[in-house]
């Protein structure tokens, strides 16, 4: 049986489809939320395992995002900072670079340390000040670019690109060719000075819950894959259809629904994250550890316990590291663990594996002037991240403005 149930039918519970139902809602319209899982989010998850919560994939929130700010309670969550830096491993060792703003106790070990050179840290406070004085439509405006070239322009030597910002912003862009735009290289560097990478203290996964909890019980169903759309009726696995004015695709692959949409598929960055339990921290405070050198498949290493203790069981350290695309799993672990003995030492011989997450659409690519597809034809409207910038913020944005596009619609018909 076919019903008009719902002014709105959004595809998908990621953070994008919630954001869009909720400004929905809040302005008067009841949507339909169909998510195929059961539990909403879609790449923002998190998993408990053994005692341990294990985002799905390495994620962190930072607690500067203006829209995500103040469309969230981030008192409820709970936010749990990193330390303002990092450790890089570079010349067998690991060395600490902080920024000096916040913790000038670390101005000489920071200055000193072999990542880059001196002139290349006061380029990094030049570009902190000037992120500091620039308003987000400033950086909109500017030239756009790849991430390198902007680096190289504004006078990095190439020892500081690649001994830093291929591992640091390589975990953000999930690539360390820094081929992304050099607008969201500008925009996450603005926020990062601005405040702080985050972890909820109960894990990533409690962002899209907190959203979720805000819409009626009857506006989201789980277990509700949609196996096609025939004009402004949707159909489930199960049989079921469904009809509404507007009808929402929040999800990664909205040409799987709409095949005859007049635009190429989404390229997709990807990612391997696995997970480790040990007996003790191999750091011992709350910061990442970034791979400095071009040699190894390990990018990054975090502690999440040592940011957020309750990821681990008492007296056990969580340990998730980080893969820039996707690997074959065999021998996998034991790769990895044979790369960061020459990190650790022989400590992690003692770690123990807890499970692997492979990512193939952890983040949509974003190049200079990349234009967002354009939305299609009524019925149908698009959002996600891929319509705005690659981030939790960008996928906020997108469903806020989906929500508001309908309903000028709504206004002007």
């Amino acid at each position: 049986m076919t019903s008009k149930i719902n002014d709105v039918i959004i595809i998908g519970a990621g953070l994008a489809g919630l954001s869009c139902g909720l400004e929905l809602l809040k302005n008067g319209l009841r949507p339909l939320v169909l998510e195929k899982a059961d539990r909403p989010g879609g790449r923002v998850a998190t998993d408990e395992y053994e005692g341990f919560l294990l985002d799905r994939g390495f994620q962190v929130f930072l607690d500067a995002y203006p829209v995500s700010g103040e469309l969230l309670d981030l008192e409820a969550l709970q936010l749990r900072a990193f330390e303002p830096g990092a450790k890089v491993y570079l010349l067998d060792e690991l060395y600490r670079v902080m920024d000096i703003f916040r913790r000038p106790k670390h101005f000489l070990s920071s200055a000193f340390a072999p990542v880059g050179n001196l002139f290349d840290k006061a380029l990094v406070a030049r570009l902190r000040l000037q992120m500091g004085k620039s308003e987000l439509e400033d950086i909109n405006d500017r030239e756009d670019m790849t991430t390198v070239e902007y680096l190289r322009r504004f006078g990095f030597s190439e020892r500081m690109v690649d001994d830093f910002f291929r591992s640091f912003y390589g975990g953000i862009f999930l690539e360390r060719e820094l081929r992304t735009s050099s607008r969201m290289f500008e925009f996450t560097f603005k926020m990062f000075a601005k405040g702080s990478a985050t972890l909820p203290a109960k894990g990533m996964g409690e962002i899209p819950k907190q959203l979720a909890s805000r819409f009626p019980e009857d506006c989201i169903q789980y277990h509700s894959r949609v196996s096609s759309i025939n004009g402004n009726t949707v159909k489930i696995a199960t049989g079921e259809t469904y009809t509404a004015e507007h009808v929402v695709i929040a999800a990664p692959s909205p040409k799987s629904f709409l095949p005859d949409l007049k635009y190429p598929e989404i390229e997709w960055r990807s990612v391997t994250n696995l997970y480790f339990a040990a007996p003790q921290s191999p750091l011992n405070e709350p910061l990442l550890a970034l791979n400095g050198t071009s040699e190894g498949i390990v990018n990054n290493v975090a502690v999440v316990s040592d940011v957020a203790p309750a990821y681990a069981p008492e007296g056990q350290s969580l340990i998730s590291v980080s893969l820039l695309g996707l690997y074959p799993q065999r021998d996998l672990v034991d790769r990895v663990k044979s790369e960061l003995k020459e990190w650790f030492g022989e400590e992690v011989a003692q770690w123990k594996f807890l499970r692997t997450y492979e990512i193939p659409k952890a983040l949509p690519v974003q190049r200079p002037d990349d234009i967002p597809p354009p939305q299609p034809d009524a019925p149908y409207h698009l959002c996600g991240d891929f319509m705005n910038s690659a981030s939790i913020e960008g996928s906020i944005v997108s469903g806020q403005n989906t929500a508001r596009r309908i309903l000028e619609g709504l206004t002007n018909s």
